[in-house]
Order: C-alpha cells, then structure tokens, then sequence
C-alpha cells in the first residue's frame, strides 16, 4: 500500500504552502480504499465515507462509494472501476489542542508556539470533541478546512435511562444515552450514567465501555 501522509507543517502558514507544492501528488488504487481517506476530485477534497467492493458475476469489478466533500459538506455516491487511481487529497496537518469555546467558536492551540487558531462549530467532529483534547487540524490551500480526530475517543454518559442493572452483555436491549458533548448514542442497557464509553468517530456509534476510564 502507498504511504502518502499529510505534509506537516514547518512553522508559519507561508512556508507550510511552499512545503505543499513542493509535495509530489500521490495516488492509490480503489482498492485500498479505507473509511475517513480522503482523496481529491476535480480539484475538491473528498472524504471516503462509505465504500463496497462489488464483484459481480458478469462484467468487470467495481467499488461504490459515498463520499462527502470536506469543505461544503455535500455528500455524493461515486462508483469506480476496481482498481481505478485516484489522487490522495494532500492537505497540511498540524496537532492542536482544543482548549475553550468562545460563543460558538471553537478555539485550538498550538502547544509549541501556543498560537490560537478558531473555527466555527461543525457537528462532524464538534460532537466528540472535550476540552483537552488533541486533534489535526487540517489545511487546504492556505485554508483552515476541518479536524481530524483519532478514530475513536472516550465520552462520559450524562444521561440515560437507568436500564435494567442486571443486563449483561450477552442479553438485553439498548437504549439511548446522552454524551458529555451532547453527542447521542445507542447503548446496551447496562451502561449507566457517569460511565465512559468508547465511540467511533467516523459511524458515530458506541463500540464499548471504556474500562480504563
């Protein structure tokens, strides 16, 4: 598989773009394709949300995929051939921490040079995010576009139904239950609240309690 990771930047956003083109452009097969890439179509960054491999009994192989465009939001469904090249997106990605929201800004902070950067709230990694944590914040052209945040994060309960206590994990149903971030999601009955959860950040869903918290 073709290793094309996100340019770093190197210090102030003029030389991080000088960085950029001095980066050859990178391409993958649909094959490789994996959930949260993102690649570039007609000069737009798009994120692979969903995708199938189709192999049909007649005619040639063919991979289906959802995709959502990092910048507008808008999300399309896009078939390719199998083993069709597409450019990987090749955007700027520094670390920052989330440290505060002001109104319904969200603001970060580079830990080294402790610059504050703010971005508007968007609900497709807003919902995860608690103060503290660390994330990528992703560049595109010279232009703050998104964040980027670990595949899954761990999130306190802060509401839910009580459930029925003696449900284990080999019975019982599920319910909904309230994140510390206001993010919901559906449980088995046996998480209680004040409990930490581990949640994928890409389906949005409960994976497991997080035993470790």
């Amino acid at each position: 598989m073709n290793a094309c990771p996100y340019p770093q930047q190197p210090g102030p956003s003029r030389l991080a773009r000088e960085a950029r083109r001095n980066v050859a452009v990178c391409a993958i097969s649909v094959n490789e394709f994996k959930t949260g890439l993102t690649i570039e179509i007609d000069k737009a960054p798009w994120r692979v949300v969903e995708f199938l491999h189709v192999k049909p009994g007649k005619g040639a192989a063919f991979v289906r995929s959802k995709l959502k465009n990092v910048i507008t939001g808008n999300t399309v469904e896009k078939t390719f051939r199998a083993g069709e090249k597409v450019e990987l997106a090749q955007m700027e990605k520094s670390t920052k921490q989330f440290t505060y929201m002001d109104g319904d800004q969200y603001v970060f902070m580079d830990m080294t040079s402790y610059e504050e950067i703010r971005l508007e709230k968007d609900d497709t990694w807003a919902k995860f995010l608690k103060e503290g944590m660390e994330a990528g914040v992703l560049e595109w052209e010279g232009k703050v576009i998104g964040v980027e945040l670990p595949r899954t994060v761990s999130l306190q309960v802060t509401q839910t139904d009580t459930g029925d206590k003696g449900n284990t994990k080999s019975g019982g149903g599920d319910k909904p239950a309230t994140l510390e971030t206001g993010h919901v999601v559906t449980v088995p009955l046996f998480v209680q609240e004040g409990e930490n959860v581990i949640v994928d950040t890409v389906t949005g869903k409960y994976m497991s309690r997080d035993k470790d918290a």
